[in-house]
């Protein structure tokens, strides 16, 4: 073809021929051109395929994930920093804002401890009501609150973790507070008063705000400070090596064993045995920390008692008395609580022990086992999750007697049957990253995948709770799990109308200056506003373990205890078979 165009441009007979021969020694060039293309694209699809394998041998012959992450990397987890579409760019930008915290001001050198903030010289202080002398159930309570250093003097910027809570003991009451940063040092607590009677005030600092830049900081470039281990064995020959899920840029060039999680993404690497291959990998287990990651001046502020989850004294009276409220009411329910546009409202709070919501579906009590088993009868139940989900399994396997099956009851998998009543359920724990006792590869499985396994329907019921084990990791690590999740909840949805979905938050947890670097409630909190934010509107159901756990007098514990259990789990029964009468939108 290229031949006979040729000639219809050429007319001379003699040029025409040598011409001829070299426009066909400028077609071979071409041809051999192609030829050779085709060789390189054969070539690469086969190291393509290759690098799809288990195993890699460098950072070069990492595999991209076949999805995008729905982000733009901000730290140095290099391997998860693809390109993100317009969508999930706008995603990313919206998560970071949910989760911004405000800045240190600049200076020359870290503030020394006298100069940061200091919870016994703070105060606050219960401001008057408006208009009126008296306090009412309706009514929104204010606390302001002005933040001193070690040696008194007014902090002039913002950044400090504060909490509040209202309670009273004696009525069994207690409620989440909802704490405004005026970035000036001073800061606002605000509550809804929810019951009749006494009402205190409590404001703890969790962290001053230089420490908070500290966490960022190890969140940012020490993200691997918790690692992992996984033994290889073959025969008689075996050997322990360390896993992490982020690469830093810098991150040594040695050889890897790639075990990304081919449906999802998910990036997890180990370091490759010296002697054994990739595919003998037989376990996952916590490796440890990373130490030291505090300076000395650094240490400073994480110190118990001093500066670390340290209540703030009160200027004046820290309690009041609540009046019922002025319209003809003569109960207090916790239907009659409605959401005002201009005032904060919690989830809901405790009144006499017992949690009552302030949307959504009306709490039952399920004191006994016949009322469990008569509202999960036929019921299919699936948990996923750390083990602050294992909780709930173990709380409610307790009122399933036929059958209980399990390989490790830290680690599962986890089942029970009731034959009789045609119930199953069964917890799992998450995928890496995961700190647990030595569990075989064969049971590592990601949230996603086991949700694209379902068949859903009525009759099922999906509950996870994923947070505690990624605390340590930057925030786009959680990110990237929670879309993938997410992606296979809609999916779950849409093949099996009429699911229930029920996410459990974050929660407070108990800390010192060691359990800070990885486990601080800052980055519970940031974790929990990514998911709330991520999985709002979905149709799924939250249970705010975050607002029952600060509004309950217990003490903080990663495993809440029992009655704080009971509760939740009264919760979630309560939307597996609500009461249609006490329901309300």
């Amino acid at each position: 073809m290229c031949t006979t165009e040729y000639e219809a441009l050429v007319n001379h007979g003699g040029l025409k021929g040598i011409i001829m021969c070299r426009y066909r020694a400028k077609c071979a060039l071409i041809f051999l051109f192609l030829a050779l293309s085709g060789l390189m694209f054969l070539l690469r699809n086969i190291l393509t395929l290759e690098n799809l394998s288990w195993q890699t041998s460098s950072h070069a012959a990492f595999p991209q994930m076949k999805s995008a992450p729905p982000y733009q990397t901000h730290t140095f987890c290099s391997h998860l920093g693809l390109k993100p579409t317009q969508d999930e760019a706008l995603e990313d930008r919206y998560l970071l804002k949910a989760i911004a915290w405000p800045k240190l001001p600049a200076r020359p050198a870290p503030a020394p401890l006298y100069q940061t903030s200091d919870p016994v010289h703070s105060l606050f202080t219960i401001l008057p009501s408006k208009g009126q002398k008296e306090w009412h159930v309706g009514d929104q309570l204010e606390a302001l609150v002005q933040m001193h250093d070690f040696q008194g003097s007014p902090k002039r910027y913002g950044g400090d973790f504060l909490v509040a809570r209202l309670h009273s003991p004696v009525l069994g009451a207690g409620v989440a507070g909802k704490v405004v940063d005026h970035l000036n040092g001073s800061y606002s607590a605000l509550f809804p008063l929810l019951w009749g009677g006494s009402a205190q005030v409590q404001i703890t600092m969790v962290h001053s705000s230089e420490a908070v830049a500290v966490l960022q900081r190890l969140r940012e470039e020490r993200p691997n400070r918790v690692f992992f281990k996984s033994l290889f064995r073959s025969g008689k020959l075996s050997e322990t090596t360390t896993c992490i899920p982020c690469l830093p840029l810098n991150y040594p060039q040695q050889p890897l064993c790639n075990y990304t999680n081919l449906h999802t993404g998910e990036p997890w690497y180990c370091l490759k045995p010296k002697l054994l291959s990739c595919d003998t990998r037989i376990n996952h287990a916590m490796g440890g920390y990373e130490k030291p990651l505090y300076t000395n001046q650094e240490a400073l502020l994480f110190q118990s008692r001093l500066n670390l989850k340290v209540v703030i004294h009160v200027s004046g009276p820290d309690r009041i008395n609540v009046l019922p409220q002025k319209i003809d009411e003569t109960e207090l329910e916790s239907s009659t609580i409605k959401a005002e546009p201009d005032k904060y409202t919690p989830s809901g709070y405790y009144y006499q022990g017992t949690w009552r919501p302030l949307c959504g579906t009306s709490v039952r009590q399920f004191n006994d086992s016949s009322s469990i088993t008569q509202c999960l009868t036929g019921k299919v139940i699936h948990m996923y999750g750390d083990s602050t989900m294992r909780q709930w399994f173990e709380y409610l396997s307790a009122f399933i007697p036929d059958f209980n099956l399990h390989r490790s009851k830290k680690v599962g998998p986890l089942m029970a049957v009731d034959f009789k009543n045609n119930i199953l359920m069964n917890y799992r724990c998450h995928g890496p990253p995961i700190r647990i006792l030595p569990v075989s590869t064969s049971e590592l499985r990601y949230v996603a995948n086991e949700l694209d396994g379902l068949a859903g329907g009525p009759d099922t019921v999906v509950v996870f709770s994923i947070w505690a084990h990624f605390t340590s990791f930057p925030i786009e690590v959680y990110t990237h799990r929670m879309w993938h999740i997410r992606q296979a909840l809609v999916r779950l949805l849409d093949r099996g109308p009429g699911t229930l979905v029920i996410i459990r938050s974050a929660n407070f947890v108990a800390m010192d200056q060691t359990t800070s670097k990885h486990s601080s409630d800052w980055f519970s909190l940031q974790i929990d506003k990514v998911l709330r934010t991520m999985f709002k509107g979905l149709g799924v159901v939250f249970v705010d373990a975050w607002e029952m756990t600060l509004a309950h007098h217990s003490p903080h514990n990663i495993h809440p205890p029992p009655p704080i259990i009971k509760n939740m789990v009264d919760l979630i029964l309560s939307h597996v078979c609500p009461d249609k009468k006490k329901s309300w939108a």
